[in-house]
C-alpha cells in the first residue's frame, strides 16, 4: 500500500493576522516541514511587518524568504508606499469607501495581491510546492476595497496559475469568503501566537488604533470575546 502523498505548501505571510492563520493551517494540514513562507517588500513605509513576518515563520519552523517588488510600485500615490505623499486614513475602511464612489480605499497597492501570487507561482515550482496560500479574506474584498482580495479575484487566479503552471500549482484562499471574526476564532483555535503579528499600517511601537486595520483588528478580537494580546502586552507597561 503506497503512503499518504506528501504536499508542499507555499504561504504568502505579511506579518499580519489573516497570514498568519493561514500558515498555522497550512502547518496544521500538511505539517510544519512541508511549508514554506513567502514574505514581500513593497515599499511599504515601514519594515514592521516583515520583522513579524519572519518571527511567525521562525516560530513555525517554516523556510522563509523574502522578496524585494518595492520597485514595481514607484509610480504609485497608495498612502501605504514609503515615497507617497498622501496621509494614512485615520478612519474604517465603510467611512473610506462612502467617499470614494466605488473606487477602492487609498491603502489599495495596486494589484498587489495578483503579482505576489504570480511571484510566489515561480517560487512555488522551483520550490516544488503545489499549493500557495494567502490570506484574502471577506470584509477586506467588501465595498470593493480591495478587489484582489475577492472571490472573483480569487478563482480567476487561481485558474490563470494553474493553467501557467502546466496543473502542478493551484492557490487557496481558505478565508475568502470569511469575516476577520471568523478567521480570529479560527486562529485562536488553532492556538496562534497572534502576540507576534502586526496589523497597524503604522510602524511604531505599539499600534496607533486609529487605521482602518487597527480598526479591523480590535474589531475581531472583541467579537471573540478576548483581549488582543497587542494590547494586553502595552497594558502591563
Amino acid at each position: 500500500m503506497k503512503g499518504k502523498k506528501i504536499v508542499k505548501v507555499l504561504v504568502l505571510v505579511s506579518g499580519g493576522i489573516d497570514s498568519t492563520t493561514c500558515l498555522a493551517l497550512a502547518a496544521n494540514e500538511y505539517g510544519r516541514e512541508n511549508v514554506s513562507a513567502l514574505s514581500l517588500y513593497y515599499g511599504q513605509k515601514h519594515y514592521k511587518e516583515l520583522e513579524c513576518a519572519r518571527k511567525v515563520a521562525e516560530y513555525y519552523g517554516a523556510d522563509y524568504m523574502e522578496l524585494n517588488l518595492s520597485s514595481i510600485f514607484e509610480e504609485s500615490s497608495c498612502s501605504l508606499l514609503r515615497h507617497s505623499s498622501e496621509d494614512i486614513p485615520k478612519e474604517s475602511y465603510a467611512d473610506q469607501l462612502n467617499k470614494r464612489d466605488g473606487v477602492p480605499v487609498s491603502t489599495y497597492v495596486p494589484f498587489r495581491n495578483g503579482l505576489f501570487l504570480s511571484s510566489a507561482a515561480s517560487i512555488a515550482l522551483s520550490k516544488e510546492c503545489s499549493l500557495i496560500y494567502y490570506g484574502a479574506h471577506g470584509d477586506d474584498a467588501a465595498g470593493n476595497a480591495y478587489p484582489d482580495c475577492s472571490s472573483a479575484f480569487n478563482n480567476a487566479m487561481n485558474d490563470a496559475i494553474y493553467t501557467g503552471s502546466g496543473n502542478q500549482v493551484k492557490i487557496n484562499a481558505p478565508f475568502v469568503n470569511m469575516t476577520k471574526k471568523d478567521v480570529v476564532a479560527k486562529g485562536l483555535e488553532l492556538g496562534v501566537p497572534y502576540e507576534l503579528t502586526w496589523s497597524c499600517y503604522e510602524g511604531h511601537e505599539i499600534p496607533c488604533g486609529v487605521c482602518a486595520t487597527c480598526i479591523d483588528r480590535q474589531r475581531a478580537f472583541e467579537e471573540n470575546g478576548v483581549i488582543d494580546p497587542l494590547l494586553r502586552q502595552e497594558e502591563k507597561k
